[in-house]
């Protein structure tokens, strides 16, 4: 994954990738042993709409890796997201393991629109701009969000401006700090509310 964000960099592209820019780069509560439950809810649910706030808000088309023998389940949601948004999906795939016989699940496959995979890493950059290209016409739009897709959108654009400043601040702002202010921005949310109240 490295090599492919690195790859695609290479080309010309601005890459998200999220082991290395999303929550995990500034927190990581494994790491903590006072992060608690209620931590874990704040970092799953600012995790969570950061994803969905980069991938509407600020995603072109989404590269899914679908090595290993059956794809991520992370990577399936995102790609199917994308896909429900109306955004190009290039599939990535080098191993030919699956659990279909060497075919892949076409519920996967056909994210990609044309039901097909680069396996070549040279050629990923090109495919991409191919994908974002496709998309470029009048007749294609990406599609308006529903409202818990909007709702997370929102908070993940928080939760984007605070990494952001975090990360700009060098060691000046201290993780508890972070991790506060996460806290505070999820707890305001409308996302954060539907969730928490119980039904």
């Amino acid at each position: 994954m490295t090599a492919l964000a690195s790859l695609l960099e290479a080309s010309g592209f601005e890459v998200y990738f999220q082991q290395r820019d999303g929550i995990g780069s500034a927190l990581r509560p494994s790491a903590n042993p006072g992060f608690d439950e209620g931590h874990r809810r704040v970092l799953e649910s600012a995790s969570f709409a950061l994803e969905i706030y980069r991938l509407a808000n600020r995603c072109d088309c989404l590269v899914f890796d679908m090595n290993g023998r059956v794809p991520d389940d992370g990577g399936a949601f995102l790609a199917a997201a994308a896909f429900a948004l109306g955004k190009p999906v290039v599939l990535y795939k080098r191993d030919l393991r699956t659990k279909l016989y060497g075919n892949d699940n076409a519920m996967i496959s056909g994210l990609s629109f044309d039901f097909s995979t680069v396996s070549e890493p040279a050629k990923l950059g090109g495919e991409v701009r191919k994908a974002i290209g496709r998309f470029a016409y009048p007749g294609a739009r990406v599609a308006s969000m529903p409202p818990l897709v909007k709702m997370n959108a929102d908070l993940g654009r928080v939760v984007y401006e605070s990494l952001e400043g975090f990360k700009a601040s060098g060691s000046e702002v201290e993780p508890e700090e972070f991790y506060a202010e996460l806290a505070s921005a999820c707890e305001a949310s409308e996302a954060w509310r539907f969730r928490m109240t119980p039904r």
